[in-house]
């Protein structure tokens, strides 16, 4: 009887994979090759084929929205300067290849390149105790959102030369320096004191503003401050923590025993003969530890000049004449981190001259200006604002600089002075320039003071550059774009540019530096006379919109118009 040969069995596809044969997106044999090796690789189907470029990222994922009935978002057009990364380890996240993005009440909106991999929502849900929805992106762009998030120190950091980190040079004054053996026993941690070195040396490498030590239960971060924003570039271990904290102490000549107050200092690192950074540092106990801020302050920040400032031309012409006037005061108003000290410091540097006594009373002076007589004020010991402006004016000054306007003694004085021929600069902290009047009025300053004295006043924000080597041109609806506060003529012959997040050799995802955003009001005389007859903020910018100034919302987007930042990133900075 002859035998009947069986049919051999082919190997079956994943629900997936048979999908995207079935819509003729890919033929049977290559379906089959891209799950084994997806298999053997221990890795998604969809990062497989988008790895062996058998589908693109873009075709993939418009037909999973379909098989799967699931929104498609566009990954680059959400913020993640303010996703909720930290929701999840790097651990997680990278192994499921999934990205938190968006949090709201108890729900955790997770970007997800594979539809089909429900251990990874399971794991989420565990992990982080939410509830999760997944959104779905493309592939690749998901790659480079979570690559651009976790830059490893220690890669970033693989060029330094180990001979440079061992001989930085920290500066020690000649009074007391803490307990020796405390000192001694933490130079001896020589892993510690390199470990240190180098993230200093990265922030400034980077560009950095600050630099944060966090000590948390569980976990160690150090996050640096990059143009604007905060990323997280390093997670030593827990147990190293206080050996940190002791190390940045002794580093700032502060107190090591001293761990239940806050407390300030300063690091001088020199890096070599001819360069030298000071870092502002501030102490603060936490649940699990002391968390240690660092200002980076760098003196060439002060040296720009104001043609890399970023004002427009009209605005730098008034900016200049206001303060070459023999009296007056010019004030600067914006949130911390916008960039005031600078421009104080290039205004400063503009009437330094040998025929100026100038003087400046700031908390703390953060850099160094040779010709300029800075003081630090100490209020615990009498030292404040308005006593070191009672010294200058009895020093014959013809420029004097008040760090910040707090209360009313400080702003009576510096208006006295600005109203007996001398030139005043100081910073308020508002959020535009007409609240900036209504904000001295609430303290208690006479209106005809006010209109008498004040000159000039500039508020203004900062914002992260495109790079110029690898933006792109943005895709933007017509209907959005007027929304956004372009005219509608313009539109058509607009080109409006987007930063490309996986960024280039030249930039950190897409943003090169920043740039500022300036709000520049001279208080006229018809300003004037709105503020002696008790107008508010509202009636003083009308006034200032018909005399030809620009609010911070218009001057953000002549700047998106020239293509030196983008729409989203002047949506960061400022309201509509």
């Amino acid at each position: 009887m002859p035998t009947t040969q069986r049919p051999t069995r082919q190997p079956s596809l994943g629900g997936l994979a048979r999908q995207l044969v079935e819509d003729g997106l890919i033929e049977y044999e290559e379906a089959l090759r891209i799950q084994a090796e997806a298999q053997r690789n221990d890795e998604s189907f969809v990062a497989r084929a988008v790895a062996t470029r058998a589908l693109s990222a873009a075709v993939l994922a418009r037909a999973l929205a379909r098989a799967f009935s699931m929104p498609l978002l566009d990954l680059r057009a959400v913020n993640l300067d303010h996703a909720p990364i930290d929701a999840a380890p790097e651990s997680l996240i990278r192994k499921h290849a999934a990205l938190p993005i968006f949090r709201r009440g108890r729900t955790l909106y997770l970007a997800v390149a594979d539809p089909t991999n429900l251990q990874a929502l399971d794991e989420f849900r565990f992990n982080t105790g939410q509830q999760i929805e997944a959104v779905l992106v493309e592939q690749d762009k998901l790659e480079r959102a979570i690559e651009s998030n976790f830059n490893a120190l220690d890669s970033a950091m693989a060029g330094l030369d180990d001979v440079a980190l061992d001989n930085l040079a920290v500066e020690q004054d000649s009074g007391d320096t803490g307990s020796t053996d405390a000192l001694k026993a933490d130079a001896d941690d020589a892993p510690v004191v390199r470990f240190v070195n180098k993230v200093l040396l990265d922030a400034i490498n980077r560009g950095a503003s600050d630099i944060h030590f966090e000590p948390y239960e569980q976990r160690y971060r150090v996050r640096l401050r990059q143009d604007g924003v905060l990323r997280e570039v390093a997670s030593p271990p827990a147990a190293i923590g206080m050996r940190l904290s002791a190390r940045l102490k002794v580093m700032a000549r502060l107190d090591l025993a001293e761990r239940r107050i806050p407390q300030d200092g300063r690091i001088k690192l020199n890096l070599s003969k001819n360069r030298a950074i000071d870092f502002r540092v501030s102490t603060c106990p936490t649940l699990h530890g002391e968390k240690i801020v660092l200002r980076i302050l760098d003196p060439a920040s002060a040296q720009m000049g104001i043609e890399a400032l970023g004002y427009e031309d009209a605005q730098r012409e008034i900016f200049e004449s206001t303060i070459h006037k023999p009296y007056g005061m010019v004030l600067v108003t914006g949130p911390t981190g916008s960039g005031k000290t600078v421009s104080l410091y290039t205004a400063l540097n503009i009437l330094n001259t040998a025929d100026r006594n100038i003087s400046t009373a700031e908390d703390p002076a953060e850099i160094n200006l040779p010709g300029v007589n800075q003081v630090n004020v100490q209020p615990r010991v009498g030292l404040t604002f308005a006593t070191c402006l009672r010294a200058f004016l009895r020093q014959d000054p013809d420029v004097i600089m008040v760090g910040e306007i707090r209360d009313l003694e400080t702003a009576e004085i510096a208006i006295k002075a600005a109203q007996t021929g001398h030139m005043v600069l100081s910073t308020v902290h508002t959020n535009d320039a007409p609240q900036t009047l209504t904000r001295l009025i609430n303290m208690g300053v006479p209106a005809y003071n006010i209109a008498a004295s004040v000159t000039l006043i500039i508020a203004q924000r900062l914002a992260r550059r495109l790079c110029p080597h690898c933006k792109s041109a943005a895709e933007i609806p017509r209907d959005a774009m007027i929304e956004e506060g372009f005219g509608a003529d313009e539109i058509d012959h607009l080109k409006i540019y987007e930063a490309d997040l996986k960024g280039c050799d030249h930039c950190t995802g897409g943003y090169r530096g920043r740039v500022g955003i300036y709000q520049v009001m001279p208080v006229t005389d018809a300003i004037g006379q709105i503020i002696m007859s008790g107008g508010n903020a509202d009636d003083i910018e009308r006034q200032a919109a018909s005399e030809g100034v620009l609010n911070l919302r218009q001057a953000g987007l002549n700047k998106v118009r020239t293509g030196v930042i983008s729409l989203a990133e002047l949506n960061r900075v400022t309201v509509e």
